[in-house]
């Protein structure tokens, strides 16, 4: 199951059906399926908080992925703060709905085993994140 969570915020204005429908896709398409996934939109403060208490790290992201993937069922819980990614779409001169889908499918391609902690592998990430998102504008057509 997928939810999607308002912690500390208001919901942000997705449409849930769609989204699962191209998550699973997009996890099939690795050869996984979903499991339990728990989107957690939050507050900067609420990040900030998770990133302390278990990463100890004392900085602002954007998303902290909690992988429970057992095989190839990908679980967890996924935790996005909507502040960062309205600042991000800003930044990068797109729409919040374009950044938020993109935040969104980062943390799945985490779950489906991708990694993103060197130059070579965020560019090979962010490859697959547009991949990602062409196939969700495809199915708008």
């Amino acid at each position: 199951m997928i939810q999607y969570i308002a912690e500390d915020i208001k919901m942000p204005a997705i449409a849930k059906q769609k989204l699962n429908r191209w998550i699973k896709n997009i996890a099939t398409s690795y050869n996984k399926t979903t499991g339990d996934i728990a989107f957690i939109f939050c507050s900067d403060d609420k990040i900030l908080d998770i990133n302390n208490l278990y990463l100890q790290h004392d900085y602002y992201t954007d998303i902290i992925t909690f992988d429970y993937t057992i095989g190839n069922k990908i679980s967890g819980d996924i935790f996005i703060s909507i502040e960062t990614v309205q600042s991000n779409a800003i930044e990068y001169g797109t729409e919040f709905a374009d950044e938020l889908h993109r935040i969104l499918i980062h943390g799945i391609l985490h779950l489906c085993g991708q990694d993103d902690k060197t130059p070579e592998l965020r560019e090979e990430m962010t490859h697959k994140e547009n991949s990602a998102l062409e196939m969700l504008k495809a199915g708008d057509e």
